[in-house]
């Protein structure tokens, strides 16, 4: 299985795994979908940092655009979208995080 970067993952990939590939992740993760010329995901990413560089989970930042078929299988309207994961599949999901309080709900549905 790929190795998918622990922690806050800077970049959005353009190299989007499938959805058969996110089905089969392991525990807790996190799919962001978004794009790097999108204002609202610049403005997301220090808050997303903060949050997600201590926790050591995967992140996956999936570039996504008209007609991508990762971000249509998930139903994305608004970037950014981050959405928390357990084994592959959607637990929760927040859309366009402003503030680290916007993205504490995900967080309190993981295990401590």
């Amino acid at each position: 299985m790929k190795a998918y970067p622990i922690g806050f993952n800077p970049s959005y990939s353009e190299a989007n795994p499938t959805l058969e590939d996110v089905n089969k992740l392991c525990g807790y993760g996190f799919l962001e979908f978004g794009a790097p010329w999108c204002e609202h995901c610049v403005a997301a990413a220090t808050p997303i940092e903060h949050v997600l560089t201590p926790l050591q989970l995967p992140h996956i930042k999936a570039y996504d655009g008209k007609g991508l078929p990762l971000g249509r299988a998930f139903k994305i309207k608004l970037w950014p979208t981050l959405v928390l994961l357990k084994d592959g599949v959607e637990l929760a999901r927040v859309v366009r995080p402003t503030s680290i309080s916007d993205i504490k709900p995900l967080i309190d549905l993981i295990p401590s």
